[in-house]
């Protein structure tokens, strides 16, 4: 093979590396800029599909998180709630988010980090209760879940870590007492979280004694079921109100819903007189 040839085909190698390595950094880039659904976002976020469309990625955010100004320091470095996505968070790059294990939100009265946001990304109207007021109180970054099954409190432990953490005490978290018939002498002493006042600020999840938090906070869109129009509490003047504008037409029909409902029910099951 002559000295032009070889050159040649050396060339063309190294075109094809590059072209496959640039290929495949814009497909990381473009996978890593998709809405990532399990992302905790600051107070006042927009669901994630419509924050990802607003949000500039300009930091400001983040810059105006309280906490930076007296941030934690784990091990020489300094720990603050809001992060802005870098390659290989998983999360889309320059986004803001937070981590509840690493450094939860605090919960400043002023909202610094959504009245910095210039775009409406964060914004005051999903801080908002029934009535239009606005508060840190009303955020919904996420929920808290509780697994029993690692929570030492549901084995009859005493620990209410999670539960003096919580800012919203006694609302967000309540200790409910239970048998423990296990001893027949003692009582659980149980965490129970109600999503209606919980923010999903993560202190509790920072404060969890477990090796791995047994409480987690998780985005409300990806934990919360919805009922939808067909079900409401007749006994709840506000639920009802929820329904008001449902439409009287709605059907559902499945594959389940044509066949004959006696049957259906007792599919599979054998009557002793058979």
């Amino acid at each position: 093979m002559d000295k032009k040839r070889r050159s040649f085909l050396v060339v063309m190698a190294q075109a094809v590396a590059a072209s496959a390595m640039g290929g495949s950094i814009v497909a990381a880039f473009v996978e890593e800029n998709k809405d990532k659904p399990l992302t905790l976002r600051p107070p006042g976020a927009l669901p994630e599909k419509d924050f990802i469309k607003t949000c500039i990625r300009c930091g400001l955010c983040a810059e105006a998180c309280k906490n930076r100004d007296n941030p934690m320091i784990i091990d020489g470095e300094k720990m603050v709630t809001l992060k802005m996505g870098a390659p290989g968070d998983s999360v889309p790059i320059g986004t803001p988010y937070f981590i509840p294990r690493d450094v939860p939100c605090y919960m400043c009265d002023d909202i610094p980090c959504m009245n910095a946001c210039p775009t409406g990304a964060l914004t005051p109207d999903m801080c908002k209760n029934d009535e239009g007021k606005v508060a840190i109180d009303y955020a919904k970054m996420g929920v808290a879940v509780i697994d029993p099954k690692s929570c030492i409190a549901y084995w009859g432990l005493q620990c209410t870590a999670c539960y003096r953490a919580c800012p919203e005490l006694d609302k967000a978290i309540r200790i409910e007492w239970k048998q423990n018939e296990r001893t027949g002498k003692h009582a659980y002493r149980i965490p129970v979280v109600y999503e209606d006042y919980c923010t999903g600020c993560g202190m509790c999840e920072h404060a969890c004694v477990t090796e791995k938090p047994a409480i987690k906070v998780f985005p409300r869109d990806v934990f919360l079921g919805k009922p939808g129009d067909r079900y409401v509490k007749g006994w709840d003047t506000k639920d009802q109100q929820r329904i008001k504008n449902a439409s009287t037409k709605t059907t559902t029909e499945t594959g389940r819903s044509k066949e004959n409902p006696i049957e259906e029910l007792n599919q599979g099951v054998k009557w002793n007189d058979e």
